[in-house]
């Protein structure tokens, strides 16, 4: 199987990903963009500092400039690009996977990323091929962001407005460990900080707050220190995810309109981008704070475009991924999403739990994957089975009935299929989920 995956690279070190390869990445990386200079952050992965060297040389010696901004999370990678004006940079990161992965994200100018359809594949041929012409060696630069990167996080909010909340913060021993401390020192809230050291041994749990067992510790924590909230980050902290009072985690569709609504509030009648996996329950509380929605379909690279596209200010993902316009580019933060939830808690006097009865009417399944042999039949089954509702093939099937819906899609880089499903009442979301996994697992 290739490492060169959808949006990124991404392999097991050293047998699939190694320094070599990193070499030749930065190489083509170059060839491919005909950029003069590359920025190049890192996480706290135990073979990122290696691999970051031997892109690195690979850059410079492809007679490209390195613009080094060391431990960075990937947000403040894409900021680097954007905010300086550099041509392109590249991340190593393997986000939330396990510990022995690693990888690399590239993006252009004004952190436009480059996904399998704008140049990975460009990039993959260019590292088989491997016939690079002499060039004048690049230099390395050193630069220090995290100061900036802090001030461009805090002014989506209004600080003075952050009452001194009691907040569980987990970091996964992930890069939200070195940034989380810097951005909300600033806030006067009672920080009770989770695995804050930078260890890409994940020596407590995987960096990955979606599945159950890697939040047990922080839904216990918040329930034992009577916390406000909790908030969670993966690995390379471009995802946030959070826990109200009593513990429980709060699915990300939920966690949308509320971050819509705080949008809305600075951004009266502006576009609001949603996936189409989301809950209902975005839509109808944008149109109640009188803005404008879409649907977009998965994937970063594709929000961030349609943003673009559609000039709008904000979007949210299922998985934690909030999206953000600043200037004129576009990215996804982990940050900004828990600054604003401070606010919006703050502004609203009431217990988080309290601020989310309003979405007590909206049943949804939550992301349920299934091992499928044959995606393409499976699909064209569902088709044929639910052909009298509104059929869209936006991003795998997605069809809709008056008083329910639901999406399935096929996931980029496993056998599986992804179902999500929402009804009216708790009782026809178990119905229909349980008959569409029916068909699903034949």
């Amino acid at each position: 199987m290739s490492i060169f995956k959808a949006y990124d690279v991404r392999g097991i070190y050293p047998e699939q990903l190694n320094e070599k390869i990193a070499y030749k990445i930065g190489r083509a990386f170059v060839e491919f963009l005909k950029c003069k200079n590359v920025v190049i952050g890192r996480d706290m992965r135990l073979s990122s500092g290696s691999l970051f060297k031997a892109l690195a040389k690979g850059v410079t010696d492809q007679g490209a400039d390195v613009i080094e901004i060391g431990l960075s999370a990937t947000p403040m990678l894409y900021f680097s690009v954007a905010n300086y004006g550099f041509d392109s940079g590249l991340m190593v990161t393997a986000s939330h996977n396990p510990k022995e992965w690693n990888g690399i994200k590239f993006t252009r100018e004004k952190a436009i990323p480059i996904s399998e359809a704008t140049g990975i594949k460009e990039i993959e041929k260019l590292v088989e091929k491997n016939d690079f012409e002499e060039h004048k060696k690049g230099r390395i630069i050193k630069k220090d962001v995290l100061k900036n990167y802090v001030d461009f996080v805090l002014s989506f909010v209004d600080v003075r407005k952050i009452k001194p909340l009691k907040v569980v913060m987990d970091a996964s021993n992930g890069m939200a460990g070195m940034i989380a401390p810097k951005v909300f020192e600033k806030t006067g809230i009672d920080i009770i900080p989770m695995y804050f050291e930078l260890d890409g041994s994940f020596p407590n749990h995987q960096s990955n707050p979606l599945i159950l067992e890697n939040r047990q510790d922080i839904m216990k924590k918040v329930v034992e220190e009577k916390a406000d909230l909790g908030i969670a980050w993966d690995g390379d902290a471009d995802r946030c995810f959070f826990i109200d009072e009593k513990g429980r985690f709060l699915q990300g569709d939920f966690i949308t309109g509320l971050l819509a609504e705080n949008m809305l509030k600075k951004h009266p009648n502006s576009m609001i981008l949603y996936d189409l996996r989301a809950s209902w329950f975005v839509k109808d509380i944008i149109k109640k704070n009188n803005g404008k929605s879409r649907m977009c379909r998965v994937g970063h690279s594709f929000f961030k475009q349609y943003m673009r596209d559609e000039n709008a200010v904000f979007a949210g993902e299922v998985t934690g991924h909030y999206y953000y316009k600043y200037k004129d580019f576009y990215t996804d933060n982990g940050m900004i999403p828990a600054l604003q939830m401070m606010e919006l808690i703050s502004e609203k006097s009431k217990p988080f739990s309290e601020i989310l009865k309003i979405a007590d009417k909206y049943f949804i399944s939550g992301e349920i994957n299934s091992d499928v042999y044959d995606k393409e039949a499976v699909m064209k089954k569902l088709e044929q089975e639910f052909s009298d509702g509104k059929i869209s093939h936006m991003d795998g099937i997605s069809v809709d009935y008056d008083d329910w819906h639901f999406n399935v899609r096929p996931s980029n880089t496993e056998p599986l299929l992804r179902l999500n499903l929402e009804a009216k009442t708790k009782e026809k979301m178990e119905e229909m989920r349980d008959k569409v996994l029916h068909i699903i697992k034949g």
